[in-house]
């Protein structure tokens, strides 16, 4: 993870600094249930992320150590992405929001991964 300032001691603050909007947990949620994905399966979430926005997302969970990044093509240069340790020791807080949704949502349900 890059050195930065930490606005307070607080780790669910320096987490949200992170995770917090309300689009990198999804990349999270999609590489976790699928393990490897390039750019256009990202894109092609369900959600509709906006593609600056995906590719401010995976610059940021790149620089946090939670997604790590593979060039597959040169030319034009290309990508996969999947989590790392970090990134999937992320679960617990994908398998609770899933919980706390299914239990208090209505019409929400779990994921689940592929074979």
């Amino acid at each position: 993870m890059t050195d930065r300032e930490l606005r307070s001691e607080c780790a669910i603050a320096a987490t949200l600094d992170i995770v917090g909007d309300r689009w990198s947990l999804l990349v999270v949620r999609d590489l976790f249930f699928r393990d490897e994905l390039r750019y256009g399966d990202l894109a092609a979430s369900a959600e509709s992320m906006p593609t600056n926005t995906l590719a401010d997302r995976l610059r940021r969970l790149t620089d946090a150590g939670i997604v790590d990044r593979e060039q597959y093509s040169s030319k034009p240069p290309r990508f996969s992405y999947r989590l790392t340790d970090r990134g999937r020791a992320m679960a617990p807080i994908l398998d609770a929001m899933a919980t706390w949704g299914t239990t208090h949502i209505a019409g929400t349900r779990r994921l689940t991964r592929d074979p």
